[in-house]
């Protein structure tokens, strides 16, 4: 996270903001690009847009009431694996919004969906970028990942379903489970 100033406004914007309803409630916050946003060929850099899909996560977890447990039991927020499409260029001065959400989870992981959206002229409402993250909470306590039952029941929620298992979130887990072995054969240390 090198965005300081974005994540503190996010973070003191959440205090205006009315709370989500967890675990299905979306996220959007709006940005504008910057000097500092831009690559060589003067457009929003490709790291950049995960960066600022980074923001939509404190987002998520203040609005949605998840500090509470998280500073509580030590949880902290990882994320194993991720995908990004790029579908258009954002450039320098353009305004656009972020929308965050939880898409899919199961046992101690979660899926969320990021989508970067133009807000301005013929493109509004057009998709610039989407990328699905995958992630838990780790319990630092405990040493382990903390299941979404326990997150659930910790926000006075009861035992909730997984919306349904989609041919993208599952194209994200099969990829992460073939990286995942392409490293333990490379490095007997890897998980």
């Amino acid at each position: 996270m090198n965005l300081w100033f974005r994540l503190l406004a996010t973070i003191f914007s959440t205090f205006w903001k009315p709370r989500l309803k967890p675990p299905l409630g979306r996220s959007t916050l709006r940005f504008r690009v910057w000097p500092n946003d831009l690559d060589t060929n003067f457009h929003m850099n490709n790291g950049r847009y995960l960066t600022v899909m980074d923001l939509g996560r404190p987002d998520l977890i203040l609005r949605m009431g998840i500090l509470r447990p998280m500073l509580k039991y030590g949880w902290m927020p990882v994320l194993t694996s991720n995908i990004i499409r790029f579908r258009r260029e954002l450039r320098l001065f353009e305004p656009f919004e972020l929308e965050s959400a939880i898409r899919y989870w199961q046992n101690t992981t979660f899926v969320m969906e990021h989508r970067i959206r133009f807000v301005k002229g013929r493109r509004a409402g057009g998709i610039a970028a989407t990328a699905l993250v995958k992630g838990g909470f780790y319990d630092r306590r405990e040493r382990k990942f903390i299941t979404m039952d326990r997150l659930f029941d910790e926000l006075g929620l009861s035992k909730i379903d997984s919306p349904q298992l989609t041919p993208e979130i599952a194209a994200l887990l099969t990829a992460e489970d073939a990286i995942r072995s392409h490293d333990q054969a490379d490095d007997p240390a890897a998980v």
